[in-house]
């Protein structure tokens, strides 16, 4: 048994809030999409804006070795001829092979949304579809709002789909619109209409139940042969089935062939290409593709996983293209820093204190604010540092770091008391430059037997801080100046102490094509983003000395 894969990523993927893909974003991922094998790619609704028009013409220039491009529109409007209709002309026009086309199958939607009678519905189906297939196109029919069609008028949804057969359909596509179905009731509409028409059946699953993925895959079990969805589940409200979790379902937990081997090995990759061009941070506790998918974090956990990887697994992450990742933390146990330790090139002997010392240091630092998960860089430098023969590329002294604020008095235009400062005509200025921030960081550090002392400004004292070390350092590591800092971030735990609070920074770095995390805590916000700061620029020195 084989699964025609259908992917509408670029039509109803678009439909969820804050996605907008360019011509160009929908021409990149149609070529990704059919590097993995994907059977028909669905471009968009030609007839309903420019942006989609165009990337069907573009799209004529694409060279695809698996994909089948298909453009999505309505049925016939109401009581015209479907040879007038310019959604069917669009469609027509759109250069593809394969028209998906839309239509109500469910009697309360034709009465109540499209206000037409039920046999003009029918006709609309009919017409539309044989229009279509005089025009040399094949057809998929998607039924829309089948299943709560069925469940409160199935005679007249089961009549929608015989038209469509009659009328020529290759397929017919049964669609849960709303997402309210559960499995159960999905297995039961698709055996009912498995006994209406003879020509094969489809799923196109919402996932407003959260059941989008188990619902697709019951309808497989039913009888469907054409599965459609959205790479990582896009799509408008709460989103439609997830090709990555169905896909891999199907192949790997159902035995039914979608994708070669080397096709699903590339899921993972494909899944966070999506992601990056819609802009969005890719989920990672997206089950298979995500990054925490195969992270293990506790200490029973890593020791079972550490001897053999599927008593914490269900399949193998490689499978997907994703790996196994150990995280430490407070749950952590000694296994958790045997690994970790060996992913950064670090042997620790499986027999003696070492690792038993970096568990109960990290369980103290952690009570203290810091958190390892996300900072591995910092993790890494913790275990060298328990090496008495390691010898850092630099050591604080001590720093000092200055923030003042300065005040000025506009005279041109404002009033001169001071104590109200407006416009001329007693309204208050936009920006009107009241008040200057001044940040200066003064440090010394020791590289080897040299004390270095220094002083920067910086748009904020971190920034002063980060441009006062790194003046410090440049002269005896010139290639530090590659650094970047990226991301920085300040999390306040245990708010309730109010500027008293412990605070945790994480800071982001890259150079060239490399990234890490490292991380910091304190009291003192400063000291907090030194400690990440200073690990960020000892992690990269001890790697590329080691390079």
């Amino acid at each position: 048994m084989e699964i025609q894969i259908y992917d509408t990523t670029l039509r109803d993927g678009m439909q969820r809030e804050g996605i907008s893909f360019s011509v160009g974003d929908k021409l990149k991922i149609a070529q990704k999409l059919d590097e993995i094998g994907i059977h028909f790619i669905e471009g968009g609704w030609p007839s309903s804006n420019p942006k989609d028009s165009q990337f069907f013409t573009k799209a004529q220039d694409l060279t695809l070795s698996h994909a089948v491009l298909c453009s999505f529109g309505s049925t016939r409007r109401p009581n015209t001829k479907a040879e007038d209709d310019p959604n069917l002309h669009a469609l027509v026009d759109s250069g593809t092979g394969v028209a998906t086309l839309v239509g109500k199958s469910s009697d309360v939607q034709v009465t109540r949304a499209l206000r037409i009678s039920l046999e003009e519905n029918l006709d609309m189906i009919g017409d539309s579809i044989r229009y279509l297939r005089l025009n040399g196109l094949r057809v998929f029919y998607d039924a829309e709002h089948f299943f709560d069609g069925c469940k409160a008028y199935a005679k007249y949804s089961l009549a929608t789909l015989q038209r469509a057969e009659e009328a020529g359909a290759e397929c017919i596509i049964l669609c849960d619109t709303n997402g309210g179905s559960l499995p159960h009731e999905i297995a039961q509409a698709m055996v009912t209409a498995r006994k209406a028409v003879s020509i094969p059946l489809g799923i196109h699953a919402h996932n407003d139940s959260e059941v989008a993925v188990a619902n697709t895959l019951v309808a497989v079990q039913s009888g469907a042969v054409h599965v459609q969805g959205t790479i990582n589940g896009y799509g408008e409200r709460c989103g439609n089935a997830n090709l990555c979790s169905v896909i891999t379902a199907l192949q790997l937990k159902m035995g039914i062939h979608c994708l070669s081997p080397q096709q699903l090995a590339k899921l993972t990759e494909v899944s966070h290409f999506v992601s990056e061009i819609a802009n969005l941070s890719h989920d990672p506790y997206q089950p298979y593709t995500g990054t925490s998918a195969f992270t293990h974090k506790g200490g029973i956990h890593v020791s079972a996983v550490a001897k053999q990887e599927d008593t914490y697994q269900h399949i193998a992450p490689e499978l997907v293209g994703n790996c196994t990742k150990v995280t430490v933390s407070e749950l952590s146990g000694v296994s958790n820093i045997i690994y970790k330790a060996k992913e950064c090139g670090i042997q620790i002997p499986t027999e003696g204190k070492q690792a038993r010392q970096i568990l109960n240091q990290i369980k103290f630092l952690e009570s203290m604010g810091f958190q390892y998960e996300g900072a591995d860089a910092s993790f890494e430098l913790l275990v060298r540092r328990t090496n008495p023969n390691y010898h850092p590329p630099f050591e604080l002294v001590d720093f000092m770091v200055v923030v003042e604020k300065r005040r000025r008095f506009p005279t041109i235009g404002f009033s001169q008391n001071k104590s109200n400062f407006t416009n001329s005509d007693g309204s208050f200025p936009v920006s009107s430059g009241l008040q200057e921030i001044l940040s200066e960081a003064t440090i010394k550090v020791k590289v080897g037997e040299d004390i270095i002392h220094t002083a920067a400004e910086g748009n904020g004292p971190v920034n002063a801080l980060d441009n006062a070390l790194r003046k410090a350092l440049v002269q005896f590591y010139p290639k530090i100046s590659v650094i970047k800092l990226t991301d920085y971030k300040v999390r306040i735990l245990e708010g309730n102490t109010g500027t008293e609070s412990l605070v945790r920074v994480l800071i982001e770095s890259s150079a060239v094509q490399c990234q890490w995390r490292t991380v910091g805590s304190s009291t003192d916000i400063i000291q907090a983003s030194w400690l990440a700061l200073a690990d960020s620029l000892e992690y990269w020195l001890i790697k590329d000395c080691n390079h």
